[in-house]
């Protein structure tokens, strides 16, 4: 008998200590000193998530107290979601509480969401919006990103706009404007997305355009520089636009003339999108036409939310979720006449 009860007081042990592992498991982080958040980005060279990555730091930091530390670890895949899918696998095997997914491969998620639901570890996704049926797969996956459409639309109108003001810059007065696409990525949702409104825009205020080419330049700046040289050395003057996808290429195609013996009364109008420093000052000394803002600082404090909402297991009701899964945010037209309001923030 008293061997039973010795058994029966063991089982009774491992019962209550298994349902104190199942509590911590599920988000009671009352007494966790250390809360971990990984982040992913598909490379850590691009000069946008560079910026929202310098807003997210500060932004964890402000949970930080006496009482509990914010472990955030950034690594960037260097373009390979296979890189990225093993990167996924050791945080998550070295107890992230919360992953922060910036994805290579937009269509490739399955990886990293079937580890993260095999160890409960919550994915907030990331400036590139997985397939909607992708984030449906699981209850704890969410996104956090800007309105692709209205980047396009905004870029449009800012062309419009400088065509209507400025006639010159039909240059061969042929009643039609000549131009050049930078695209970033091939499948890049916001890429497609930029590149179809922005010409609808166009478009739909009655100016007549003709395509001379579209480049995949990768959203990079010396990408965009070679693509377009070849285009300056076939066309030279007569390009009159030049849309780009970001704000890193349309600056690979202000080197690309400024290496040129193209005059600056014969050059295009440039435009790009996302509001990066560089681009600012560019704007500022007129070598860029105009930018479209990505609110970095609005998304990264969404991101900092919304992980740390999910690391300590609260409700989400306060942050007003799209659909329960997504939080969005808007752009921004810049031109000179604004452009220092975005420097200060």
């Amino acid at each position: 008998m008293k061997k039973k009860g010795k058994t029966l007081v063991a089982l009774i042990l491992i019962f209550f200590i298994s349902l104190s592992t199942v509590s911590c498991k599920n988000g009671d982080y009352k007494d966790k000193k250390t809360i971990k958040i990984g982040v992913l980005c598909y490379d850590e060279r691009d000069t946008f998530l560079r910026e929202l990555f310098s807003c997210l730091k500060e932004d964890f930091s402000k949970y930080e107290s006496d009482d509990l530390k914010i472990s955030l670890n950034i690594l960037g895949s260097n373009n390979s979601q296979r890189l990225q899918n093993e990167q996924a696998e050791e945080m998550m095997d070295d107890g992230v509480d919360v992953l922060c997914v910036n994805l290579v491969d937009r269509t490739a998620p399955s990886k990293i969401i079937d580890k993260a639901r095999s160890k409960d570890i919550p994915i907030v996704f990331f400036n590139r919006e997985l397939v909607d049926e992708d984030l449906m797969q699981w209850s704890k996956l969410y996104y956090v990103g800007a309105n692709a459409k209205m980047s396009g639309n905004l870029q449009g109108k800012l062309a419009s706009d400088a065509i209507k003001n400025n006639p010159s810059i039909d240059k061969n007065l042929d009643g039609k404007i000549q131009y050049v696409v930078m695209q970033g990525q091939p499948g890049h949702q916001d890429s497609i997305i930029r590149t179809e409104n922005s010409v609808s825009k166009i478009l739909d205020s009655g100016i007549k355009l003709e395509k001379i080419g579209t480049s995949i330049a990768n959203w990079n700046r010396s990408s965009a520089e070679t693509k377009m040289k070849e285009y300056i050395d076939q066309y030279g003057s007569d390009i009159e636009l030049v849309l780009c996808n970001n704000d890193d290429m349309a600056l690979g195609v202000i080197d690309a003339y400024n290496r040129s013996d193209i005059t600056e009364s014969s050059r295009p109008l440039v435009f790009g999108v996302d509001g990066n420093e560089v681009a600012l000052s560019a704007v500022i000394n007129g070598d860029l036409s105009g930018t479209v803002y990505n609110d970095k600082e609005s998304q990264a404090e969404g991101i900092s939310k919304l992980a740390m909402k999910l690391a300590k297991n609260e409700n989400l009701t306060d942050l007003n979720l799209i659909k329960g899964k997504y939080l969005i945010y808007g752009y921004y037209p810049i031109t000179k006449d604004n452009v220092e309001k975005y420097l200060k923030r």
